[in-house]
């Protein structure tokens, strides 16, 4: 069993992981760290790069505190909400833990909500966590 954790490089992203790494700790269980990018024309091929530091810095942060973890930076094309979903089915997930931020009505109509779509459609449990002041 492993626990899946979508991160990415905000204040939500962090508490996610925070929160992630703190269950993996009690339940004496693997950390999936994802990373989802959608890539094509939008793809920037530097800041990747300078995320893929980041990520190996998670990765080491993470092992230190004696966590088994993997972090994976998935540019498969798809939405970050079906990245996070098939990863957790994949590995049969006990459950998912994502970050949280207020969005306007508008911002949800026109980005969409990769957590409404997480909440939704993950066949596990899901965790929802929003950022602290520490975060």
């Amino acid at each position: 069993m492993a626990v899946v954790v979508g991160y990415v490089a905000t204040k939500e992203g962090r508490a996610a992981l925070r929160r992630a790494a703190e269950e993996c700790e009690l339940r004496h269980t693997r950390l999936i760290v994802i990373n989802s990018q959608r890539g094509g024309k939008d793809f920037d091929a530097d800041e990747a790069a300078k995320f893929e530091a980041e990520l190996e810095t998670i990765q080491k942060k993470l092992t230190d505190l004696g966590l088994q973890n993997e972090v994976r930076q998935l540019v498969r094309g798809n939405e970050p909400a079906e990245d996070l979903i098939a990863v957790a089915e994949e590995e049969n997930a006990e459950f998912i833990v994502i970050g949280l931020r207020r969005r306007t009505p508008v911002g949800k109509l026109i980005l969409g909500s990769n957590a409404q779509r997480i909440l939704l459609d993950a066949t596990c449990p899901v965790l929802a966590v929003k950022a602290s002041r520490e975060d």
